[in-house]
This record gives C-alpha cells, sequence and structure tokens, in this order.
C-alpha cells in the first residue's frame, strides 16, 4: 500500500523555536497495510520503518513502514 505522511512540529534549534512541516511517501505490506487501510484520515500515527531510494536510478526517499502504532484518542 503506498501512502503520504504528513509531519508537523515545533522543534528546538540553536537555541530557537522552529516550525517543521514536511511530507513523506511511504510503503506498507502485510498487518501494517492492513491497519492504515482502516485508519482515520489525519489521526495521529507513528510509524517507524526504513528509508530506502524509490528505484535503483532514483533519489527520492520513500519510508518503507515496518511498524505502525495509533496515537491515543484517534
Amino acid at each position: 500500500m503506498k501512502f503520504r505522511l504528513q509531519h508537523d512540529s515545533v522543534q528546538a534549534e540553536a537555541g530557537g523555536e522552529r516550525k517543521v512541516s514536511c511530507e513523506i511517501e511511504a510503503v506498507a505490506f502485510a498487518r501494517e497495510a492492513t491497519l492504515l487501510a482502516a485508519a482515520k484520515l489525519g489521526g495521529g500515527v507513528k510509524v517507524t520503518g526504513f528509508l530506502a531510494a524509490r528505484s535503483r536510478t532514483s533519489k527520492t526517499v520513500v519510508l518503507h513502514a515496518t511498524q505502525v502504532e495509533f496515537e491515543q484518542g484517534d
């Protein structure tokens, strides 16, 4: 299953705060794909996995989800 993750937060950097917002392409298989297919769009989720190039000739990064956990209340 292909999907996109959006991240928004405020991070400490060089003694100040920095607003961070980004999206990343991701893929999931088996159990994780089933969990994500049933998830509520926009809900909080923690995804663990690894980064890899989309293909041998691409430098675009894709997150391969190996573990999915939903945040409490979502």
